[in-house]
Formats: C-alpha cells, structure tokens, sequence
C-alpha cells in the first residue's frame, strides 16, 4: 500500500511539473481554453436597490460580529532575535494609534468556473475562496473603526485572459454590483469619516473605476484619505493621468495611491506583460511597454529598496490554509525599472505561486504588517492636514 501511494505521488508530481512546462511552452491558448467560457455572455438581472442593505450580501461590515474575516488577527511567530520581554511595554507603545477611519475592500477572483461569465452569489465554493480572501488581505486594514467588503457577481477568472466583448460585459457587471455595494457604505459612514479604498486584482480594478467614475471631481474625493489598488498594474504613461489622485512619493503622503505587483527572481512576466501591453489604458490607448507605478511597501516610497530586516511581518499559512502566523524579515523588496516589486529568492508560502515566480496571490500577505502600520500612519497624516 505505501508503494502505490508513493507511485500516486510521483506521477501527481510528473503530472504538475508536464502541467507547468505546457503552461510555459503554450501559456495563452492553454489557459484560454482551460479557463474561459465558451459559453454566450447573459446579462445579469440588475440586484434590488435596496439590495445592498441586508446584511447577507457583506462579508464584512458593522455589526458582523466575532466572525468578521477582516477583523483576524495572526499570531507572531517566535523570533530568536525579538527584543527582551521588558522591552515589549516601550515597542506596543511606539505604534501609531489608528484615527478614526473607514475601509471599501473589495476582493479579487475567487470563481474560476467556466460554466458562467458571473459568479452566482450562491456559488458556495467561491464564496468560501472570498471569504478566505478577504481574512488574509482586508485584515491589514483590521485598525479601521469600519471595514466593509461586499459580495459581488464577480467576473470569472478567465474573464482576465481574452479580449472577447463578453468578458469586457462580464467585468461590467460586475463592477456594477461593487457600485451599488459603494453607494451603501458611503450613506452608512459618518460624514466626517475619512475613508480609505483597497482591494487586489479585480478588486483592485473595481476600485479604480469607483475613484474614476465615481469620486474624481465629487466632495467625496476629499474624504480618501488612501487608495491601495494592490496587485493591478497601474500605467504610468496610460492610467495614472487619467486617476485623481497622486502615486505616494514619500511614506508620509495621504490622499495618494500604492500599490504593487510581486516577483520573486529569477523574475519571467512575460505572461503578465503580454496581457497588459495590449489591453487599453485608461485614456483608451493601448498601455504598450512603458513601466508601471510600484510603491515600495516596506519603504511607503514610490520605487526603491528595502532589506528583509525592514519587513515587518509576512504572513505564513498553513498547509490547511486554515491558520497562519506573522514571520518578520521575510523578504526583501526593490523596485525595478520596469515597476514590478522584487523579493529577491522565492520564499515558501505555498502552492499558489504562479509561473514566472509570479506571487501575486500573496501581494498583500508578504507585507500584511507592513501595511496595517503604513495605512495608520498615511491616514494619520490625512488627519492632521485638516482644517
């Protein structure tokens, strides 16, 4: 019985690395006939106005109670080279106390099925995957007196890999599903509330088309006090122009977006950059070459550098993803020419990173410490520049 599992294994093994090396070889039309539909795009009945009210369509809002996944909090691991135990008193105390702050987290794709261009909300597989999501990458944002991550017919993931129309109306759709969501949260929050805007990947894209279409130009675009559109790439020569809001320059900057897309070295995006350098920009012009912003998430600066000794806490899941702890000075980050965020070696997180040391999943996670301190401090800074 142990010889066959032990062959079971071994051909599970020959099977994924055959799996990966076709990936490689044939990366577009693989993925394209695994992952998108071939099925018509239906349009989706538009949800009731009032849809949004019922607690149920939120994974995460006031009121959800001790299962909230964007209130977990990760252990630390033990670290060999932490501080004496009387210093522990001095280090609680030199963290920023968080302002009064409220956060929009929408999640990225947790439906990979190519049965519909949506996600039924009653899909329980990808809702099971959101949730898991949004444990992992709203919880940084857990300081806020409010968090708030919606559910929505989400675009299936393939979706992202044609330019068929059917996956633009499909990422329409569900962008007015976070719309509806968006205009919920804003007539829910106190008026003197300042708010912050995140998400990753599709949700990132989300984001961007609420700060686009929704808040440049409004009294509301005074209120947002950061944007954190993690691991969706921002052109800087075709998107950020078309953005109301400046990239962070400094760690000190409120009212500006970061964000970040990860590699590990030996870096080989060229999947990522295929995609990307035809897909159209914001000013409708195709993104082509140019470099994409990169905000360095352990410096809070646009580009640059940082050691592992400056992360302040990667979070590490279990084989089970069911539990995971905070390993300070992890990974390192740089910034490259071209805007991806580099990490040096590939670290062990699991089993999700995708070809080219692409760590996309784990955008958030490599520097979940990191960024719960950086939001408290820029919205902090917001705080203080008001009248």
């Amino acid at each position: 019985m142990a010889r066959k599992f032990l062959f079971f294994i071994a051909a599970m093994v020959f099977l994924g690395i055959a799996g990966l090396f076709a990936l490689r070889l044939w990366s577009n039309e693989l993925t394209e006939i695994a992952l998108v539909p071939t099925t018509e795009f239906t349009a989706q009945p538009a949800l009731e106005i009032n849809a949004y009210e019922n607690p149920a369509l939120w994974l995460s809002r006031p009121g959800t109670g001790a299962g909230n996944p964007a209130r977990w909090q990760p252990a630390f691991a033990e670290d060999a080279n932490a501080p004496p135990a009387e210093d522990d008193v001095a280090a609680a105390e030199s963290v920023e106390t968080a302002p009064r702050f409220a956060v929009f987290f929408v999640h990225p794709t947790s439906y990979l099925e190519r049965s519909n261009w949506n996600a039924p909300l009653e899909d329980q597989r990808s809702q099971e995957r959101a949730r898991l999501f949004v444990q992992g990458m709203a919880s940084p944002f857990r300081d806020a007196a409010e968090v708030w991550a919606p559910r929505y017919r989400q675009a299936t993931f393939g979706a992202f890999l044609t330019d068929k129309p059917a996956a633009s109306a499909a990422i329409d759709a569900a962008y007015r599903d976070i719309e509806q969501a968006f205009d919920v949260f804003v007539d829910s929050v106190d008026r003197d509330t300042p708010i912050v805007l995140a998400g990753h990947s599709q949700g990132a894209l989300h984001i961007l088309r609420l700060l686009q279409e929704r808040i440049a130009g409004t009294r509301l675009q005074d209120r947002v006090a950061m944007v954190y559109p993690v691991g969706w790439p921002i052109s800087i020569e075709h998107d950020l122009p078309a953005l109301p809001l400046p990239v962070c320059a400094t760690s000190d900057d409120a009212q500006c977006i970061a964000t970040w897309s990860t590699f590990a070295e030996p870096a080989d995006p060229a999947m990522l950059v295929e995609r990307f350098r035809e897909s159209p920009g914001f000013d409708g012009q195709k993104r082509g070459d140019g470099p994409v912003v990169c905000v360095n998430p352990l410096t809070g600066t646009a580009g640059g550098e940082a050691p592992a000794s400056a992360n302040t806490g990667t979070l590490v899941p279990n084989e089970a993803l069911d539990s995971a702890e905070l390993v300070p000075g992890m990974v390192p980050a740089r910034c490259a020419e071209s805007g991806l965020l580099l990490i040096g070696d590939p670290p062990e997180l699991g089993p999700y990173v995708l070809p080219g040391n692409n760590y996309h999943v784990y955008d958030i996670p490599l520097f979940w410490e990191n960024l719960r301190q950086d939001v408290v401090h820029r919205v902090s800074e917001w705080t203080k520049s008001r009248p």
